[in-house]
């Protein structure tokens, strides 16, 4: 992705010229997020011209290096230069160190989720690192609202005009979580659990990969404003965990990894 020369009276700053290269090669990666390796292909640059520029633009504040992958996405102070970028990606910086920490405590995988549409998004993971991790690609997969424990979890602590949008567009869908969405009495329970215990579970309910009935979790909401902008899960084997321990022994980690984002995000 070499750019063409540009004639001018001054002499070109090669180590600028390169840098928005690489800027500009991240933000044009699939969910914005690229290995060093990847971004040395998309560019033509050599591998270790580009991990330069990368550590000095995340030294800037431009690009961030995800600790679970080393892989790197842009930062919040890109808004300086483009309109591309939201406040909600710099939740990931805020989390990616707290969710390490917590994999220490807990061994048991955790995802940092985002709402896209009627669904959740994971953004964030220590699947790869976790020794216990059954999933290796989770960054970019979709959680159904109403079948995950993320899910319910911010469905619990949106603002309520949000949750009135969010089942609206349930309801539209043919599938099973249409149905739950029109189920007032259903809704109207699963509301009441999750904002009476602070956090949403789920056992098996989601079939995802034929795993129905085989993975379990438990997520904590991230809360601005008094209102969900996210959510933090660990997700288990229900054949290794029951429900009951996994509430006892991984919620107090959850609440406290919470809090430390939650005061990032207030920072």
């Amino acid at each position: 992705m070499q750019l063409p020369e540009h004639h001018s009276s001054y002499p070109m700053v090669r180590g600028l010229s390169r840098g928005l290269q690489v800027l500009r090669a991240l933000n044009l990666c699939v969910k914005g997020r690229a290995s060093s390796g990847e971004l040395a292909r998309l560019t033509g640059l050599h591998r270790t011209t580009v991990r330069r520029l990368l550590e000095t633009l995340v030294s800037q504040g431009y690009v961030w290096r995800s600790d679970s992958d080393d892989s790197f996405q842009l930062a919040l102070k890109v808004r300086d230069l483009s309109e591309g970028f939201t406040d909600t990606e710099w939740i990931s910086t805020v989390a990616s160190p707290v969710m390490g920490a917590l994999l220490h405590k807990v061994v048991w995988p955790s995802d940092l989720s985002l709402p896209s549409g009627e669904a959740l998004q994971v953004r964030e993971t220590t699947h790869r690192f976790s020794p216990l991790s059954f999933h290796r690609v989770m960054v970019g997969r979709r959680l159904p609202m109403l079948l995950t424990a993320a899910g319910r979890a911010y469905i619990g602590h949106c603002a309520e005009a949000e949750r009135e949008q969010i089942l609206k567009l349930l309801r539209a869908g043919g599938d099973e979580q249409a149905r739950l969405a029109s189920d007032p009495v259903y809704l109207r329970n699963l509301l009441a659990r999750v904002q009476a215990d602070g956090y949403g579970t789920n056992e098996g309910e989601w079939n995802h990969d034929q795993e129905k009935g085989k993975i379990g979790a438990v997520a904590l909401p991230i809360l601005q404003h008094g209102h969900a902008v996210g959510c933090l899960s660990v997700i288990y084997l229900l054949r290794a965990v029951k429900r009951e321990d996994a509430i006892a022994q991984y919620v107090p980690a959850l609440r406290e990894a919470v809090v430390q984002i939650e005061a990032g995000l207030h920072a």
